[in-house]
């Protein structure tokens, strides 16, 4: 499909929003910023409201503006579904995905996951949204991503999860970590040690603070980031453990410079990590190729992490 069916003005309007100044929008299009400006203003007339605050520094939506540029959105989602829809009808695996995935997966298996997709699907391109579980069921929901990788995800009608696997919770700590040859982990011998902590950004942070908040009241022996890098460098270190997950310490779990501890009290749940789309929309055919990439790629990630930690 050479052009697009959505009218030029709304994917202008669109590219304003997303850069949030004509002058910004101009140079991602390289389309003349006075010719942005016009088609803007035109559909602000012909609908008759006002799509944008003009802002001394850029241009802010207003809540008209929201619910057009919302829908432009969702039209463009559905042209690209029915692109590909149209090239798979002459038996091609052809078009372009959207996927959302967690900020910690960057420097797991997404890398491993691309290379593998474009060696077997050479026409299949990806865009990749980072973003929070929040953030990534809300872009699902929308329609502006076709598959989500999320942590943690809750059960509801509206999404349909394809695969999930479990995570235990437990911590990570350096191999000549006095603890590193222990198996598992209490609690109570965590406090003993200097943690390397996640903010309350993150969700594991969330999860440690809704149950074992009594784990955090002395602050002298832990250190607060929203970084996984640093968090696991800091237990690469030596001095102290950190508490993830398997997928996000993966890497070091693999090459050896960490050692998974599963924590061993009682009632302490484990995390999952599930393959996701929306349940109200059919799936089309390079989608549910990239979910199906995307889950043998986690699942190889989780396995080569296991056997890397003896477990």
């Amino acid at each position: 499909m050479r052009g697009s069916l959505v009218p030029a003005s709304l994917r202008y309007a669109d590219q304003v929003a997303r850069s949030g100044s004509i002058q910004r929008a101009a140079k991602e299009l390289n389309i003349a910023a006075s010719a942005i400006d016009r088609q803007i203003l035109l559909l602000e007339q012909d609908l008759g409201v006002a799509l944008f605050e003009r802002m001394p520094r850029g241009m802010r939506l207003t809540p008209a503006g929201d619910a057009l540029i919302t829908l432009a959105r969702r039209w463009r989602a559905d042209e690209r579904r029915a692109a590909a829809e149209l090239q798979q009808l002459q038996g091609i695996n052809q078009g372009n995905v959207r996927l959302v995935a967690m900020d910690s997966h960057v420097n797991g298996y997404l890398p491993s996951f691309i290379n593998r997709l474009a060696e077997e699907h050479p026409r299949i391109s990806l865009e990749v949204e980072i973003a929070s579980p929040d953030d990534a069921l809300t872009e699902l929901l929308a329609g502006n991503v076709a598959v989500a990788a999320v942590f943690n995800l809750s059960p509801r009608r509206d999404i349909h999860i394809l695969w999930s696997a479990e995570l235990p919770f437990g911590c990570v700590v350096a191999p000549g970590h006095e603890l590193a040859g222990a198996g598992t982990i209490s609690l109570q011998q965590a406090v003993a040690y200097p943690i390397a902590l996640q903010s309350k950004a993150l969700q594991i942070r969330r999860y440690l603070d809704a149950r074992y908040g009594w784990l955090f009241t002395d602050t002298q022996k832990s250190v607060v980031t929203n970084s996984l890098q640093l968090v696991k460098m800091l237990a690469k270190g030596g001095r102290h453990i950190a508490f993830t997950s398997e997928l996000d310490a993966a890497p070091e779990l693999i090459e050896g410079s960490l050692v998974f501890l599963p924590v061993r009290d009682k009632g302490a749940e484990p995390q999952t990590v599930s393959i996701a789309i929306d349940a109200r929309k059919p799936l089309s055919r390079i989608s549910r190729i990239v979910a199906d990439a995307l889950t043998e790629s986690i699942r190889r990630c989780l396995e080569e992490a296991r056997r890397g930690a003896g477990t």
